[in-house]
């Protein structure tokens, strides 16, 4: 009889506005290859900015998991940036008109402006389909072990990490990045996605919070930090693309484009480094002798990690559904040159219309299914009928 204690798989979804859609398709792969009635797979879910409202789902109605999977396509097949942030005529005017105003009065205003964009409907779509409370009863019955949601301290300059565990996990400091308990809530989830300057922040305690992907410099630690043996990322960029040099005469990039470049980095970067350190203390760990870590008091462990991420480039497919914007959203992002190739990155984490959408779900589907036979042997799954597959 095998008694050796099955491995604890942590659950990573990293941010990336719309493109998070692609997460919900690797989701519902890994639903597809479980039972119906199956929990969640994952006793350790670790969310940053839109992944941190996809982690709160699979946290929430973890009991089934194919139910939480179900859930989360619902609403990500349908979806409509009027659910997201305000793209009527009069909130894109009001906005528009508060920047000028600010700029036009040198910030000496007495409401400036504090983002692009109003994400008052966000908030009502969180509070009608996310019902934070249930967290701490899914963790408390045993459905699911920890919950960690990642956002970025503007006053202290850090990254911080909220987590709620049945298990007695000491908080952690480290440099730039702590680790706190606290019971989640909608507030969280707002942070954690409030992109910077398109976004506003969100005050949680005595500072204020912006997107969890900033200042994020080791994205898999927190999943360490809860007792992760295993560890699979679901990211949302594809990181085999590259953009060949071109012979034409460079253009002054757009604000778009520069705004794009800047979301890239703070939700690529960090996650491709600390993948790369991790598997060199991986490798590290097993040339040292068993012994001389216990002797040595070494508290280094292996971890395994897996990602999934796109074999597309999301940035292109975000070209062919730019109609199906509403027409204030494509004036705005026009205006700062989004609708331009090299500025198209940027209009694909704001477009969180359907078809765009659907075409996510459907790539992030299709490459965790080509990954099927590893996927299931990472996560020790087996087929319904109890066999391997």
């Amino acid at each position: 009889m095998n008694t050796t204690p099955k491995k604890k798989v942590a659950l990573i979804l990293t941010g990336g506005g719309a493109r998070a859609a692609y997460q919900v398709g690797v989701l519902k792969a890994i639903a597809e290859m479980s039972s119906k009635d199956d929990a969640n797979p994952f006793p350790i879910i670790i969310g940053t900015s839109a992944g941190a409202i996809n982690s709160a789902a699979l946290a929430i109605y973890g009991e089934k998991f194919c139910d939480a999977v179900m859930r989360l396509q619902r609403i990500w097949r349908n979806f409509h940036v009027s659910q997201v942030f305000r793209s009527d005529f009069i909130g894109i005017m009001k906005s528009g008109a508060n920047w000028m105003m600010s700029v036009i009065m040198g910030g000496l205003g007495k409401h400036n402006p504090a983002s692009f964009l109003d994400r008052a409907p966000l908030r009502l779509l969180l509070a009608k389909y996310l019902p934070c409370d249930q967290i701490k009863k899914s963790i408390d019955s045993g459905v699911i072990e920890s919950i960690g949601i990642t956002a970025s301290a503007y006053g202290a300059g850090r990254s911080e990490v909220f987590y709620y565990s049945s298990q007695d996990i000491e908080p952690w400091e480290r440099s730039r990045r702590i680790g706190r308990p606290e019971e989640i809530t909608i507030e969280h989830l707002m942070a954690s996605s409030a992109i910077p300057f398109i976004f506003s922040a969100i005050r949680l305690g005595n500072d204020y919070y912006g997107d969890g992907s900033m200042r994020q410099i080791a994205p898999i630690s927190p999943a360490v930090h809860m007792g992760a043996d295993k560890v699979l990322v679901v990211g949302v960029t594809n990181r085999r693309s590259n953009v060949p040099e071109s012979d034409k005469e460079p253009k002054y990039p757009s604000l778009a484009q520069i705004g794009g470049h800047i979301l890239n980095s703070i939700f690529i970067d960090s996650l491709e480094t600390d993948i790369e350190r991790l598997r060199r203390i991986n490798k590290t760990i097993d040339l040292i002798p068993t012994h001389q870590l216990i002797e040595h008091d070494v508290k280094l462990r292996p971890v395994d990690v897996m990602v999934i991420s796109p074999s597309e480039d999301l940035q292109l497919i975000s070209t062919k559904h730019y109609m199906g914007l509403p027409r204030t959203i494509r004036f705005f992002l026009r205006g700062i040159g989004a609708m331009d190739e090299k500025g198209s990155s940027l209009m694909s984490y704001l477009m969180f219309e359907k078809y765009f959408c659907r075409e996510l779900i459907n790539l992030g589907y299709k490459d965790a299914m080509q990954r099927k036979a590893e996927l299931m042997n990472f996560l020790d799954m087996k087929k319904s009928d109890g066999s391997d597959d």
